[in-house]
């Protein structure tokens, strides 16, 4: 990592795991970079927007209810002096240094985001899978050729995104949901009409997706991705979790730390 002191990292948990953060990185202080552990209960203007979306929902499926899953197209609301930053999940790795991307030319975009809709990858992804392009305030709006990406490591220009106002346009879009079957699959399609237009491809070797589905991803891939990503529901810390991509994760965790054997974790 070039100049540590330099990154903040943010991490945005709820109020459960809260603790347990925050106790963790007290304990283990990222080297000269700093972290800011903040409780998503915390943004009360949050609650007050989205709570009675939630409410409206009624589900409880985590794809639509978690306020954390939609947390992500609030950023310029949570980081209000931040001109740019890069997203991460919680379930990817870092494998390599980021401070090129910082300087990626964003071509006027706001998202900046590998794309997931080549027919000859494993986590291909049709936009018409996702979509009801039968309604016709999709087929009027939206060209259903375009292409998908990916959330899970994303460079937003927040000030673009202030500036073209895209959160009160993901709020449209999610009220608009709630009385019309436009899509499904969680804030995926929200976030790619939100961002129609609005996003630039990052080269794959940023971002490697589908190690919590996918047990096919190349191995190449995996090596020279800067990131990995264990999107899916099979885990690298559950049982369920592929076998031959644990290691990724597993040999950054320090098996003989206290709280790691508290919580039953061993090689």
């Amino acid at each position: 990592m070039q100049e540590p002191e330099k990154i903040v990292f943010h991490v945005v948990t709820d109020s459960l795991n809260l603790p347990a953060i925050s106790m963790w990185f007290l304990l283990n202080p990222p080297g000269k970079a700093t972290i800011h552990v903040q409780s998503v209960e915390n943004f009360d203007w949050l609650s007050t927007k989205y709570n009675s979306t939630l409410n409206e929902q009624k589900s409880y499926d985590p794809r639509y209810s978690s306020a954390l899953n939609h947390l992500r197209f609030y950023l310029p609301d949570i980081f209000p002096a931040l001109k740019k930053i890069v997203l991460f999940d919680h379930d990817v790795v870092v494998q390599r240094d980021l401070t090129e991307i910082w300087s990626i030319d964003m071509k006027g975009k706001v998202n900046g985001a590998v794309e997931t809709c080549l027919e000859s990858e494993a986590s291909f992804r049709s936009i018409r899978m996702f979509m009801n392009f039968s309604d016709p305030f999709l087929a009027r709006r939206f060209n259903v050729n375009v292409c998908t990406w990916a959330f899970g490591m994303n460079l937003f220009d927040l000030h673009g995104w202030r500036r073209k106002n895209l959160t009160m346009l993901y709020r449209n879009y999610l009220q608009l949901g709630l009385k019309r079957s436009l899509w499904k699959g969680g804030s995926l399609p929200i976030g790619w009409i939100t961002f129609y237009n609005q996003t630039v491809a990052l080269e794959k070797r940023w971002h490697t997706l589908g190690l919590g589905y996918n047990s096919d991803v190349p191995r190449g891939d995996i090596e020279n991705a800067a990131v990995i990503h264990y999107d899916g529901v099979m885990k690298p810390w559950l049982e369920t979790g592929i076998a031959k991509y644990k290691g990724c994760w597993s040999k950054h965790l320090l098996y003989d730390h206290p709280y790691l054997q508290q919580c039953n974790i061993h090689e």
